[in-house]
């Protein structure tokens, strides 16, 4: 079992088949699949079941996914951490952030830090909280900004601040910029909230329906929208109210497009987190970055 067998088996994975894979590696779905016969004669058993739908991963195959990506992360950080004796602050660093939290904050900060470092080639993607997890696992980024965290025992987490949820609202609402005093007053409100999808929901967009039923209010009315800039464009033409983040709807409210309800027995916060690979390497322009990140993106310093 060598590096290439081992990332022939992931990319197969990622890419959900024999020809995605082949495409992305530049080689023959023939080259593939042979590869991964003989990685599956190696180990004595099938990798993935063949489907008429697709693929999946076999048994074995969900016990050595873990493995083989933490052999391959090994790997670029040992490249990583021979190249760096060479050049401590230049080539690549990738960074992937939730899409609320990549506010004005965020990019000043990579601006100030983009300009002591002009020789880092420095990548910015925005994805939901648990695909920042699995990328900063996998070592397809560097550092990782999201809410919440999970358990994984492959990340190291330290935790930024928390940031308010805030009840929005359009501007001709009733309670457009009232404070009252319980949630009560808004069960029969029609609330806009991403969908509930197993795995890749924001945890702070289900809060909501938690509230309402911590309070003994019960489940609310609410349209699903998967698009954060969708949500507050159906919240500013009045077709509901939504749970937000403070960062997430900043500029609307300096633009006055969106308003608050101050509600008396709300005060929901959502952690944030920085996330990087436990003992994973980082160069000295990632260590900067991750300094500037946990000093200065909540205004800790």
């Amino acid at each position: 079992m060598d590096t290439e067998a081992l990332n022939t088996f992931l990319m197969v994975y990622r890419q959900r088949g024999f020809s995605n894979a082949a495409r992305v590696l530049n080689r023959t779905q023939p080259a593939i699949s042979h590869r991964i016969n003989m990685l599956e004669q190696e180990l004595g058993m099938p990798l993935f079941e063949r489907m008429s739908s697709g693929i999946a991963l076999s048994q074995a195959g969900r016990v050595l996914l873990p493995y083989a990506e933490r052999a391959l992360t090994a790997l670029q950080d040992a490249e990583a951490a021979v190249h760096a004796l060479k050049t401590e602050n230049a080539g690549p660093l990738s960074l992937a952030v939730v899409g609320t939290l990549a506010s004005t904050r965020l990019t000043a900060i990579l601006k100030r830090f983009a300009l002591s470092h002009p020789s880092v080639d420095l990548a910015l993607q925005t994805v939901r909280s648990t695909e920042v997890s699995d990328l900063v696992r996998r070592g397809e980024v560097t550092i990782g900004i999201r809410y919440d965290r999970d358990r994984s025992p492959d990340l190291h987490y330290e935790c930024l601040g928390v940031e308010r949820l805030l009840v929005v609202c359009s501007t001709d609402h009733a309670m457009a910029g009232q404070s009252i005093a319980s949630l009560n007053q808004l069960v029969d409100e029609r609330w806009i909230a991403f969908p509930e999808i197993p795995g890749q929901r924001e945890i702070w967009a289900s809060h909501v329906f938690s509230i309402f039923r911590t309070l003994g209010l019960g489940d609310v009315n609410w349209t699903p929208v998967d698009s954060l800039t969708a949500q507050k464009r159906l919240v500013e033409a009045g077709f509901g109210l939504a749970l937000m983040t403070e960062s997430g709807v900043a500029e609307e409210l300096a633009s006055g497009t969106l308003v608050t309800i101050s509600v008396g027995d709300l005060t929901p916060t959502m952690p944030i987190f920085i996330v990087t690979r436990r003992d994973g390497f980082l160069s000295a322009a990632a260590t900067r970055l991750h300094e500037l990140l946990s000093t200065d993106y909540l205004g800790n310093n």
